[in-house]
């Protein structure tokens, strides 16, 4: 997303994709009654239909990106102004989402509620494995257009001059990332700024050359999950808080400091 859309901002979670996500999930929680409450000992929640939620949360993600590729295109919009139409749309997800929220039942919007908090322990192995075969297919094709990649980083003319199809390797590109984000978020909730903050850190290292950058974006931002999630369930042990909590208040300080930075660069 941050070479496709020319912004070293660009993430799920800072583009609205995430809340798009959620809505949809959301969505089919409530509206398609995909989410379910029992009780086995201790109380917690169950999907009914997790792939029902998936198909919605792509649905919802998908929106957002079709959006900002309109607005884009229409506009001809800058990469700071795509960041701000992101922000817009994560406020309207969220404010649809709580509408949502509203006029359902308690225990449909302690579901819905409680499936937007980023849990790792959320998903059984069948779902994990799911997760683990929509990543294999995107990391190919992402593996496959590396050159391509390469070759937008000179500019979307240059890269047309090399054989590169900007339009559809951005559409695609987008559609992949809204895809992995959206089964991420049916069956872990949201998790953000992990998409932000790990192909940054990585890009210091190996340089800009997505042959290197993508393999060892995907392996640290695991790491940063892996760290932060640890982290989560000992710090208030035997309590064990959202890891999306956690991310997203180490996230912050983060994004600010790139988009302090980005503007003493752009200036």
């Amino acid at each position: 997303m941050q070479n496709v859309l020319k912004n070293p901002l660009a993430s799920p979670f800072t583009l609205g994709i995430s809340q798009g996500a959620a809505f949809g999930a959301a969505f089919a929680i409530i509206v398609l009654d995909a989410g379910n409450f029992f009780i086995t000992g201790n109380e917690h929640f169950v999907i009914r239909s997790p792939y029902l939620v998936v198909v919605s949360a792509f649905a919802g993600s998908l929106i957002t990106v079709i959006a900002l590729i309109v607005l884009s295109a229409l506009r001809d919009m800058s990469p700071a102004a795509l960041i701000l139409a992101g922000v817009a749309f994560g406020s309207f997800f969220g404010a649809a989402t709580m509408l949502l929220q509203y006029f359902a039942s308690d225990i449909q919007v302690a579901a819905a509620v409680f499936w937007t908090f980023g849990d790792l322990g959320k998903a059984q192995w069948t779902q994990i494995g799911f997760m683990a075969l929509v990543m294999g297919a995107a990391a190919i094709f992402f593996t496959f257009k590396r050159w391509h990649f390469n070759a937008m980083l000179w500019g979307d003319d240059t890269a047309k001059s090399l054989g590169v199809n900007v339009r559809s390797l951005r559409l695609m590109s987008l559609v992949w990332a809204s895809l992995l984000t959206s089964v991420t978020i049916a069956f872990l909730g949201i998790v953000g700024f992990i998409g932000l903050v790990a192909p940054h850190i990585v890009r210091m290292v190996v340089g800009q050359d997505h042959r290197f950058l993508l393999p060892y974006s995907a392996l640290f931002g695991a790491l940063l999950l892996l760290i932060s999630d640890v982290f989560a369930r000992t710090v208030m042990a035997p309590i064990v808080l959202p890891v999306g909590i956690l991310t997203s208040f180490a996230g912050v300080p983060i994004f600010l400091y790139l988009l302090i930075r980005h503007r003493e660069i752009s200036s």
